[in-house]
């Protein structure tokens, strides 16, 4: 599968501050010694889509989670934008991840009750916002499924229903959007379908899109990859394909196995 063709925002960066978030000496340990993060220093930057790949146990969930103010680091600091989020308190934390932080978890998370329409706009109506029409509208119609907007979760397929996740995940136009292995539950062709509304939200609505996958297929909607090993930034790839994705991923397996596996 060769890479997606990159929109308008594959360019330069030319924003006075490129970074949507960026950790530096971002440490995670855990029990008795168990690092799962050691001293990584890494930039997500805006409006474009970044994939975080690794080894089993080497430390991706945890990165993002620490990144999104969903977990606290044992040491380093999380800069979204230009503050910094290790010392907020947790309804500081609570509020960043519902008004500047948009999530996509491969459990879809869907309010069984409500429509499609409903779940996607559920943001606003948690911050006690008032909806943005224009901005619904765009969405939807990035997602295809505006036919669909009065279906409940039950009456959708599982990629419809993920489809519906990210676009609530963008709706409000969040400084980032985490996605958590969300094509992990879809065969191929949804998984594509859902990628690549991923990276039509990079392109056309100008959002930051970070992507924990063990997927190279997936990987390669990215603008960059970046692979962990042993909770340690191990090198990057910039336009990546599936199969220079999938070299990069055989070595670091090989390197793991050689040094005695994964934490």
């Amino acid at each position: 599968m060769s890479r997606p063709c990159a929109g308008p925002h594959a360019g330069p960066m030319t924003t006075a501050n490129p970074a949507a978030v960026q950790v530096s000496g971002l440490t995670k340990t855990y029990g008795a010694g168990v690092t799962a993060l050691d001293d990584v220093d890494v930039t997500f930057p805006r409006h474009r889509f970044t994939a975080i790949m690794g080894p089993s146990g080497s430390g991706k969930s945890t990165l993002m989670h620490c990144a999104a103010g969903l977990d606290r680091p044992t040491r380093g600091t999380v800069l979204v934008g230009d503050t910094d989020i290790t010392t907020w308190s947790d309804d500081q934390l609570t509020r960043l991840r519902r008004d500047r932080i948009g999530f996509v978890f491969q459990a879809f998370n869907l309010l069984p009750t409500l429509s499609a329409l409903e779940n996607i706009t559920l943001p606003f109506d948690l911050a006690g916002r008032p909806v943005d029409q224009d901005v619904v509208d765009r969405v939807v119609d990035t997602i295809g499924l505006r036919e669909r907007l009065s279906h409940r979760p039950a009456e959708l397929s599982g990629g419809q229903q993920q489809r519906v996740a990210c676009a609530r995940a963008l709706v409000t136009g969040p400084e980032v959007v985490f996605a958590d292995e969300p094509t992990g539950a879809l065969d191929s062709r949804a998984s594509a379908e859902l990628l690549g509304f991923l990276r039509r939200g990079v392109d056309e609505l100008g959002q930051t899109v970070v992507l924990v996958t063990h997927d190279p297929a997936a990987a390669a909607f990215a603008d960059q990859v970046l692979f962990l090993a042993d909770g340690r930034l191990v090198g990057s790839l910039q336009q990546p394909t599936a199969a220079t994705v999938l070299d990069r991923m055989k070595s670091l397996e090989l390197t793991t196995v050689r040094s005695g596996g994964t934490r």
